[in-house]
């Protein structure tokens, strides 16, 4: 699932294909859970508007538009948001990937699973959000309007700190690894950057969040913020679906010190790594080097 490096990078590489350009025409597929608004209303809202900017609030995008209206944009777990021209194998089905042949270049046109396209009265490259199992989320927000989701949200991760995991770990007995994820404590922190984290900060992520000192949360959230800035600066994570707007892959994943290695040798004490699911999310550490 696409976190918050995947979203920033996500937000960078995508903007100037939105932001200052005004927005033509809309395609969509046929009503289904992906929309939080209707197709048809979208189609309304967004023809003749320009995207005036864009942010990330945690793992939500938001574009704003010239009438003060937003279009809150959620890449789910296979959500991919790319411009017109991109290639990659990722952007394809796995019928069309079969059928290239080695030398040619992977070429994408919408397909089945592509539920949302942005022509733009410029005649430039549209904006494709293709998610082959729909988890993403489309919704229009009238001006001034909010949305529950957004209500919620802590505090961002790139601005975690100690005293924000220490307030919100006390008397709470589920494993620091799940309050790390709880998105109203820190927005944005996932599964891969969590491990992570806990792993450079040497505690273990089964760990009750009541019984992490404020030493202990202070190194998590350095860390924290330092897995994901690096993230950000090596363009994410592509394990799976992910690729950035420009057809790119993100290169975070070979950074990994424990996320996704179980079985394998810690690269700091050749101890083998474990996995145990905690709260539903598959969990990756070093019991040698986290206590």
């Amino acid at each position: 699932m696409p976190e918050l490096p995947e979203v920033e990078t996500t937000r960078r590489k995508i903007a100037p294909a939105l932001v200052g350009r005004v927005i033509a025409g809309v395609a969509t597929t046929k009503p289904s859970y992906f929309f939080l608004t209707p197709p048809g209303e979208l189609k309304r809202r967004l023809a003749g508007r320009t995207c005036t900017g864009l942010q990330r609030l945690g793992k939500y995008l938001l574009a704003t538009l010239d009438d003060g209206s937003r279009l809150l944009l959620h890449l789910g777990m296979t959500g991919q948001l790319f411009t017109e021209g991109s290639t990659s194998l990722r952007l394809l089905s796995a019928t069309s990937r079969a059928t290239l042949r080695p030398e040619q270049q992977p070429e994408f046109s919408p397909d089945k699973h592509t539920h949302l396209v942005l022509s733009f009265a410029d005649n430039g490259p549209r904006v494709f959000f293709r998610d082959t199992r729909k988890f993403g989320k489309v919704l229009w927000l009238a001006p001034g309007a909010s949305d529950p989701r957004l209500q919620k949200l802590g505090p961002d991760a790139l601005g975690a700190t100690g005293d924000v995991i220490f307030a919100a770990s006390r008397g709470r007995r589920v494993a620091i690894k799940s309050l790390l994820l709880d998105q109203s404590v820190l927005a944005g922190a996932g599964n891969i950057y969590a491990d992570e984290a806990l792993f450079h900060a040497g505690v273990r992520p089964k760990r009750a969040a009541s019984k992490v000192t404020r030493a202990q949360c202070e190194r998590i959230a350095a860390e924290l913020v330092k897995v994901l800035k690096r993230s950000i600066e090596t363009g994410g994570s592509s394990i799976s679906d992910y690729v950035a707007p420009d057809g790119q892959d993100g290169t975070f994943q070979d950074e990994r010190m424990v996320y996704a290695r179980a079985g394998e040798p810690c690269k700091v004490c050749g101890s083998k790594i474990r996995r145990a699911v905690i709260g539903q999310r598959s969990t990756h550490w070093c019991n040698r080097c986290q206590s």
